[in-house]
Parts: structure tokens; C-alpha cells; sequence
């Protein structure tokens, strides 16, 4: 058996090479996307690599056929005293589909994953439709999309990620979708300019809007509070007595739902620590947020993803309400790929 490692652009390339060089009974043995050879990998100019192998008799291996610039030399890996055996290898296709969704930014495990829901004619075929149901499949467990409210959403995070924003728009996709208004309650007595934006959206909505600046006050307006209430709180740590002393009160009432606040462009560090430090809270959900503002939010999702946590809503600019949609398999896909359709995804 010979190997050859073969680096092109495109996966599509990578084989055409592949084939030429070794035949069409090429196996190929992996695919994976590195730094390209010389100057242009010191760029951040990324190719394929693209490695392969076949069967050849000893006779016919006796005088190698000059190769491509895209090809290493061959590389024996038989022994000698070993007989060849003919048989005729088949090209791994799902290797191809790895290669195609790591370069679309999809983690490796994700891909793999996904490469895995897919039957031979589907990874031959090379179809989006294919591969999108297949990643479209693998995040179901991802998904963190509850038909009904719970009594009381909470929702954490630290500053600047988007939590009163978030609020806004889910009162008011609800309120447009069942003309219902959710209660709203601000307990971010730290900021007063989220007050005051929460109050403006209230005004707007008609939504009953009640502020705790105190433990007592927050007892009083999750009790006052006849229907599903979304809680704002303070972007502070868990650890702060202030923030601690609230979720205290809600140990004591029934149906909270805790969800976790973060950007999308929160690195995989940051994001395991958020996930520890605000694991005393308990969330059920994490919203990630500021799509737009993101190359990729598959570093934060393969944190969030290890912890079994599901998402529940996705964001994506300033607009109230259109810049929010549910985590539905589909918008995760969507959001994973970096795609610009996410327009066309509803939010219900």
C-alpha cells in the first residue's frame, strides 16, 4: 500500500488529484483543514489535506509516475515478505462531508456527528439538503424550545450581553403573536438606565412592569404577579449578595425557569468559567446572543454543548422584536453556519 497526502483549495480538488495519482480505487484516509504550505499559511490562508492510499503490485510501484506540485512522493508502508493482496478499496466518502462542514466552521466532533447520520448515497450525492437535515437532526438535543412559558423566566448573565434586550423582544413577540402582555419585572436595580428601557418597551406593550430594589420589593412583585413574569437582573457575579439574596426567594416559589445570558462571541475559556461561576443559579437554558457581532458562535455552543445545556433563543441585533428567534434545530444550523438566511427562520 502507498500513501499520499495531497493538498488543494476544495475537498472536490483534493480528491480529483487523489484519483489521478493513485486511480479511481483510491481510499482515501482522512481530510482536514490546515495552514497552506509556505508564505500563504503565514496569512491564514487555509487548504485541504487530503490523504489517501491504494493498492499496488510491487511491479508496478517499481517505476512511480511523476506527481502533481500538490503531491508528497509515495510512501511505502508494506513490508516486504508481505504478499499483496488485490481487493479494491472504497473511497470514504463521510471524510469528504467532515472536511466540507469543518470548513463552514462546524467543530469536528459536530461534523463527524453529523457525517455519521448520513447514508452512503447521501455523502456521494454531496447535497445541502442532505447535509442540512443531518446537522439539522444532530442539534435536537441541542434545542432548549419550550411550547409553554414557565411562571417565572429568569434571566442572568454578565453585563453587556443583552439581557434586557432579550426581555424586550420576547414580551413582544408574544405580545404581537397572542396579544397577550408577559409581566415584567426589573430587578437590576444597579443600572437605572435598564429600568428605564424596560420601561419604554412596557409603555409600549402595555405590559405590566413592576421594580424591585430590594429583596422585600422582589418578593412583593414575583407575588403580585398574576401571569408569567420575565425577571431582569443585575449583571453581577453570582456570588454577589444582592443577586444571591434574590435567587433565594425563588428557591422558594415554584415554576422558575433560570436561563443563561451570553454572547456569541464569547471565547471557549470564558465560557466554560461563566458556565462554573453561574452554575450555583442553576440554569436550565443559555440564550446566546449578538450574532451579528460573531465570526462564530461554535466555540461558546461546544462549551455549552458539554454541559448538556439547551438553548433557547438566539439574538441578533438592536431591533425589537424581529432580532430574536427561537432555538429550534433549524435556527441552530442556521446560526452554526453563519448563514444570512436566519431572516427567514420565525421565531415561533
Amino acid at each position: 500500500m502507498y500513501v499520499k497526502r495531497v493538498y488543494a483549495p476544495t475537498v472536490r480538488e483534493a480528491l480529483a488529484s487523489a484519483r489521478e495519482q493513485l486511480g479511481d480505487g483510491a481510499l482515501v484516509l482522512s481530510t482536514e483543514l490546515v495552514p497552506a504550505p509556505g508564505w500563504r499559511g503565514w496569512t491564514g490562508r487555509r487548504v485541504v489535506r487530503l490523504t489517501a492510499a491504494a493498492e499496488r503490485g510491487i511491479e508496478a510501484d517499481a517505476a512511480p509516475a511523476a506527481l502533481s506540485p500538490g503531491v508528497s512522493a509515495d510512501r511505502p508502508v508494506v513490508a516486504a515478505d508481505r504478499p499483496v493482496v488485490t481487493r479494491r478499496p472504497v473511497i470514504d466518502r463521510r471524510a469528504g462531508v467532515v472536511a466540507r462542514l469543518v470548513a463552514s466552521g462546524v467543530d469536528l466532533a459536530l461534523a463527524q456527528a453529523t457525517a455519521n447520520r448520513m447514508t452512503e448515497a447521501e455523502c456521494r450525492g454531496g447535497s445541502d439538503q442532505a447535509l442540512r437535515r443531518a446537522l439539522v437532526a444532530e442539534l435536537e438535543a441541542a434545542s432548549g424550545v419550550d411550547q409553554k412559558y414557565a411562571r417565572y423566566e429568569v434571566f442572568v448573565g454578565p453585563p453587556g450581553v443583552g439581557k434586557t434586550t432579550t426581555i424586550a423582544k420576547i414580551a413582544a413577540q408574544e405580545c404581537a403573536r397572542r396579544g397577550t402582555p408577559l409581566n415584567l419585572i426589573a430587578a437590576d436595580a444597579f443600572r437605572a438606565g435598564a429600568i428605564e428601557q424596560l420601561r419604554s418597551y412596557a409603555a409600549v406593550m402595555g405590559s405590566p412592569l413592576r421594580i424591585a430594589r430590594s429583596t422585600a420589593e422582589f418578593e412583593e412583585a414575583l407575588s403580585g404577579s398574576r401571569q408569567t413574569a420575565l425577571v431582569d437582573t443585575a449583571g453581577r457575579s453570582p456570588k454577589d449578595a444582592e443577586l444571591s439574596s434574590l435567587f433565594e426567594v425563588l428557591k422558594h416559589k415554584r415554576g422558575v425557569r433560570t436561563h443563561l445570558v451570553l454572547a456569541a462571541d464569547t471565547s471557549a475559556a470564558t465560557a466554560r468559567r461563566l458556565l462554573d461561576a453561574y452554575a450555583p443559579l442553576q440554569p436550565a437554558r443559555v440564550v446566546i446572543t449578538k450574532l451579528d457581532e460573531s465570526e462564530s458562535m461554535m466555540p461558546l455552543f461546544d462549551a455549552v454543548r458539554e454541559r448538556g445545556l439547551p438553548v433557547s433563543y438566539l439574538t441578533a441585533g438592536q431591533r425589537v422584536p424581529e432580532d430574536l428567534w427561537r432555538a429550534t434545530p433549524a435556527s441552530l444550523a442556521a446560526a452554526i453556519l453563519t448563514e444570512s438566511a436566519m431572516e427567514g427562520i420565525t421565531c415561533h
